[in-house]
């Protein structure tokens, strides 16, 4: 099993909005970077555990968990003139773009604010923490994992 962060904008799709989906269950759709889009297509798998980061809000933190229940296919929101994910070089021979369904596990007591996670020196090398990364989904240590939950 590996653990995972993934970043959201609570006013766009938050961990309340994931526990009201029916089974509490939603595709996790729209990442647009190659590098996050590898991850979810070659290395999570069900059971992964996810770490869900509110992101892009006045407090970002780490708002909750959830489990990678579906492993990586094709983004179909690539392929929907509609959509705000639309990209028309996708196709269905050509996907280019990926997405996994995650299920909540539950809310956090509290959200960890990005400044506690700062403020931690066993988590200093977590990449969320790294001047640059912007990354809406990234791997997470399991002694990382284990500390964020501790400070819950």
């Amino acid at each position: 099993m590996q653990y995972w962060l993934m970043k959201s904008e609570p006013d766009t799709f938050g961990i309340d909005d994931l526990a009201a989906r029916p089974k509490a269950t939603e595709h996790w759709d729209g990442v647009r970077n190659y590098q996050a889009r590898n991850m979810m297509r070659d290395q999570m798998k069900v059971g992964d555990q996810v770490l869900f980061y509110h992101s892009a809000c006045k407090t970002p933190g780490v708002a909750g968990l959830a489990e990678v229940v579906r492993e990586g296919y094709p983004d179909f929101t690539a392929r929907d003139p509609e959509s705000k994910y639309y990209d028309p070089k996708a196709s269905e021979d050509n996907p280019r773009w990926y997405m996994v369904d995650v299920r909540f596990v539950r809310k956090l007591e509290r959200l960890i604010p990005l400044s506690e996670l700062k403020a931690n020196p066993q988590l200093e090398d977590m990449p969320l923490l790294k001047r640059g990364n912007r990354l809406s989904i990234m791997p997470v240590d399991p002694q990382h994992w284990q500390q964020i939950l501790a400070m819950e």
